[in-house]
């Protein structure tokens, strides 16, 4: 009977173990050329993000929310004016996060990048922060 019962208990955990997640999204499991040169451009872009991340949360919480460049995607990049035009539109997917990586929005960016300027073109606020999503240590954060 003994035996039974710590079979099932095995059995059971087995079936009902879940795998390791990532907070955002799909992670790549191996380095690419195109990663390197998309990581890259997130760097670059990095500093105007943050800059517009901190006007568009400063209603809703006391600090300036920081990005970290593995919550950015780059959903789309394309040349404006043709093969081997050097101005690019380029979409970039953003977790904007406070504290220990508490994420408090989803934030999408379009940037038109040229030789001589980086232009803010369109900014999307799909979500804000919830306030579920907040230890009661870190609540002090939402105005």
């Amino acid at each position: 009977m003994r035996f039974i019962l710590i079979i099932t208990l095995v059995v059971s955990m087995t079936i009902t173990q879940t795998s390791f997640c990532y907070a955002v999204g799909e992670q790549p499991k191996e380095d690419s050329r195109e990663l390197q040169l998309q990581d890259m451009l997130v760097l670059q872009l990095l500093p105007y993000m943050n800059e517009k991340l901190a006007e568009i949360y400063s209603n809703v919480l006391t600090v300036a929310p920081g990005l970290y460049p593995y919550f950015v995607d780059v959903k789309n990049s394309e040349r404006v004016n043709g093969f081997r035009g050097f101005d690019f539109l380029i979409t970039l997917d953003a977790t904007p996060t406070v504290g220990p990586h508490i994420p408090v929005g989803e934030d999408v960016f379009t940037y038109q990048m040229s030789a001589s300027e980086v232009k803010l073109k369109k900014t999307e606020h799909l979500r804000g922060p919830n306030k579920d999503d907040f230890p009661p240590n870190y609540k002090d954060l939402l105005k």
